[in-house]
């Protein structure tokens, strides 16, 4: 898509930072319009993620204004908010090629552009990330700033408290913006809170508050009583004083959808000294009707067309599996009031809307708080309860420790259905699933799960929850299902493989949703063909009697190659001083980038193709 001048002639003016800052400041109003028209006109074309671009527009017009960017270090907290900063800082051309193989990456990628400082795709990270570069910029002594953006939902972290906690002690300048697009203080948004904010973040204010707290330093009944005064006046007005107790100078909140108040605002507070924190309220869809009334479902979009509004319908194929999942925690829900769902955040994405409607006592959203979910589901089983923790598995690996310790040395019997498993695609690096079987196949104890269809997917699940001795997992993959026939819900067998098809020479050992490619492989090649079903505990007997009757073993897996399933069957292997050769195919050695789940594939070899390719140049 080229860029039409005509049609956004202000836009057309700012190719860097640097020339926004050309402008005169009663232009601004008119660059945001055109930015969000051009956002739309762009991400419906291409697709991507969406309504909360639209929330941020005045505030990124507003932040490369004031701020000398990039020398001024901008941090963003997760990426779905910072199209609008890649339109503004040099990628405006290239915006349509995001989350696409070779295009924009789809979050702030250091390897992209100087203006992104740090490099993002979980939450929650934007205030530990902007302490540390604060403190340095201090030591390097050249007057360059730090600023960064959090979500009110990112803000939810321990980690974010942890931060603010820690740069509230040592009280480096910086300033946290808290982009806040819920509606519970939107009263508070208003001319006379605006007002408030630019007095609060003025000079007068500023000086008046330092210098009293010296002048009464020395009388401490006083001192307590101008504290506790400053305080209840503050919190009578606006909701700081939790980020007041942490130590920052609490402003706001304030309409972010004005972007000259902001511009004031945030020129005020440029030069204040010690943390400081600005709450701004924004609508997450800002300026596009449907995305305004379902930001949730504008979150991340398909191509559409801007003018209907309609998101194109599904195919009517396959569910996905994370509706597979949805589906039988309803249907367990209904007969067994002890069973506890609880996901970070992700109710949408892993496929908890009906459930969470049908069973409101039995659903938990804990909020992006992964570390809390695996401990307050350890707390329910020892309570009595049936966790079953719904968690993506990119998510998963933020909760390492608290799953060890809290979890498995305990053997409390959790179960942990883990979303987008393997390859996801679009999101690249920081959300691709290909470490879970890796971290999880050492914690002793623990059952692992891969099933190969939807069906064996239910059954896995089913096994998973009434198994009693500690921690398991079902992993599954993002994406649709295969449309094989459910059958009623039974447990499996632990720790035992399925032989799908007998060959000679070869044996394919698979775990997971790879089997239909893996069935034609076997096919091509006429190999024995085997479901593995279990990580752990493997199938011990029927890998050592594949060992004995075949000249060579493949493993297959959506996983890191390495401490994957197919390392366990090496492991085994040796342990039996079984000479067997072993061509272990998974992911790579290096972080993978977005692209279609199918291009990606097939770029590593996991198509059948692929798979051929690698096994006839390993026999030659």
């Amino acid at each position: 898509m080229s860029f039409d001048i005509a049609k956004y002639p202000t836009l057309a003016l700012v190719e860097s930072t640097q020339e926004l800052r050309l402008l005169p400041k009663e232009s601004l109003p008119k660059l945001c319009d055109e930015l969000r028209r051009y956002l739309l006109d762009s991400v419906s074309r291409s697709s991507g993620h969406f309504a909360s671009g639209l929330g941020t527009v005045e505030l990124t017009v507003a932040l490369h204004y004031v701020y000398n960017t990039p020398f001024d270090q901008l941090i963003w907290d997760v990426g779905h908010q910072a199209y609008p900063h890649k339109i503004l800082t040099g990628r405006r051309d290239k915006i349509g090629t995001i989350r696409q193989k070779g295009g924009l990456h789809p979050f702030p990628w250091r390897d992209e552009s100087e203006y992104d400082v740090l490099s993002v795709g979980h939450s929650s990270t934007s205030i530990s990330a902007g302490l540390g570069v604060a403190v340095a910029a201090q030591k390097e002594g050249k007057s360059r700033r730090t600023v960064c953006v959090i979500g009110d939902g990112a803000i939810t972290a321990g980690m974010a408290f942890e931060a603010m906690n820690h740069a509230g002690d040592i009280r480096p300048d910086m300033l946290v913006i808290l982009n806040d697009n819920e509606m519970s203080i939107s009263e508070n948004v208003g001319a006379l809170n605006n007002h408030l904010a630019q007095l609060l973040s003025g000079k007068l204010y500023s000086s008046l508050r330092e210098g009293g707290k010296k002048v009464f330093s020395g009388v401490p009944p006083i001192k307590e009583l101008l504290k506790r005064t400053e305080e209840h006046i503050k919190g009578m007005v606006v909701p700081g004083t939790l980020f007041e107790e942490l130590g920052f100078n609490y402003i706001g909140p304030v309409d972010g959808h004005d972007v000259l108040g902001l511009v004031n605002t945030l020129k005020n507070m440029r030069d204040l000294k010690g943390p400081q924190f600005l709450h701004i309220m924004t609508k997450k869809g800002r300026g596009y009707a449907p995305a305004e009334k379902d930001p949730i479902t504008f979150h991340a979009v398909p191509r559409f067309d801007p003018q209907s509004g309609q998101l194109p319908k599904s195919s009517g194929g396959q569910p996905s599996y994370s509706k597979i999942f949805g589906d039988w925690l309803c249907e367990m829900a209904a007969g067994d009031p002890r069973l506890m769902a609880i996901t970070p955040a992700m109710r949408e994405g892993s496929g908890m809307v009906e459930f969470s409607r049908q069973y409101p006592d039995q659903y938990f959203d804990v909020a992006i708080a992964e570390q809390h979910a695996v401990t307050f589901a350890a707390g329910l089983a020892i309570g009595g309860c049936k966790p079953v923790v719904a968690i993506y598995s990119t998510f998963l690996q933020r909760a390492y420790d608290q799953l060890i310790h809290d979890v498995a040395i305990q053997k409390l019997p959790v179960l942990f259905a883990i979303d987008r498993a393997g390859i996801v695609g679009a999101d690249g690096q920081t959300h691709q699933g290909a470490f879970d079987l890796s971290f999880l196949r050492c914690i002793p104890d623990m059952v692992i799960m891969t099933p190969s269809d939807e069906n064996e997917c239910r059954q896995m699940l089913y096994t998973g929850y009434h198994y009693e001795s500690g921690p398991s997992v079902v992993r599954y993959p993002r994406g649709n299902a295969l449309g094989v026939e459910l059958t009623a819900l039974e447990a499996l067998p632990v720790g035992k493989g399925v032989v799908k098809r007998r060959g000679a020479g070869i044996a394919l050992l698979n775990f997971g949703t790879l089997l239909p490619e893996a069935q034609h492989v076997a096919e091509t090649l006429n190999a024995t063909l085997v479901d593995m079903r279990f990580v752990k505990p493997l199938d011990k007997a029927l890998i050592l009697e594949l060992a004995a009757s075949h000249e060579s073993l493949v493993t297959i897996e959506e996983n890191a190659v390495m401490g994957g399933a197919g390392s366990g069957v090496n492991e085994l292997l040796m342990a039996h001083r079984r000479a067997v050769p072993v061509l272990n195919i998974g992911l790579p050695d290096y972080f993978i980038p977005q692209g279609t789940q199918d291009e990606i594939r097939a770029d590593i070899g996991l198509n059948a193709e692929g798979m051929l390719s690698r096994i006839r140049d390993w026999l030659a």
